[in-house]
């Protein structure tokens, strides 16, 4: 319990004031907080602009940037925690790496690798209900898997909120959700 070291990433939309605004709640609860920018400095008005980007830079060059930023911090034990896109990268950074502490998922998950392993992670979700990007079938699969690969997860789903709706500037907003989303999410904090 006590100080963390979070490696936290932004979601499609890229390094929005959201963004900011979630690391300052994490600082403000004690930790240490790092926010790359995947995307360079761009950021987007809609998720197809930002899919765009995305695609246009590829995954593997986004993976490579999210690594090379995780990389300097990593051997003091980091927790990973990503919005939607964001999410993604840091399942997928916390899975191939041994000392991750926790992997704290807004809004996003992705594909585990068969040969995934863990020892015991503890994994948290929160993710609306239903969400488009999030659908059960998937998340019911996914929990499973995360589940074989030795994790320990939660999942919280929020019934009627937005796929980001944690980010005031959006309109999936949804002011409930965030605030008990984030309530939850700094008491797991606390735990790891």
């Amino acid at each position: 319990m006590g100080l963390m070291n979070i490696m936290l990433f932004h979601s499609t939309y890229g390094l929005r004031p959201a963004v900011h605004a979630a690391a300052d709640r994490l600082r403000a609860a004690g930790h240490e907080v790092h926010v790359p920018d995947l995307f360079g400095g761009h950021t987007f008005e809609s998720v197809e602009e930002g899919l765009a980007f995305k695609e246009e830079t590829g995954k593997e060059e986004l993976l490579k940037r999210a690594v090379l930023a995780a990389a300097p911090y990593s051997d003091r034990g980091l927790v990973y925690v990503g919005f939607s896109l964001g999410a993604s990268v840091a399942q997928t950074l916390a899975l191939g790496d041994a000392k991750a502490r926790g992997l704290l998922l807004f809004h996003g998950t992705s594909d585990i690798a068969e040969n995934a392993s863990v020892d015991e992670l503890p994994v948290q979700l929160h993710v609306a209900d239903p969400d488009p990007f999030e659908t059960h079938d998937w998340l019911n699969s996914w929990y499973l898997q995360m589940q074989r690969t030795g994790a320990d997860v939660e999942v919280y789903r929020y019934p009627g909120a937005g796929h980001l709706f944690t980010d005031a500037g959006l309109p999936d907003f949804d002011q409930a959700s965030a605030e008990l989303a984030w309530k939850v999410a700094i008491g797991f904090l606390a735990t790891l």
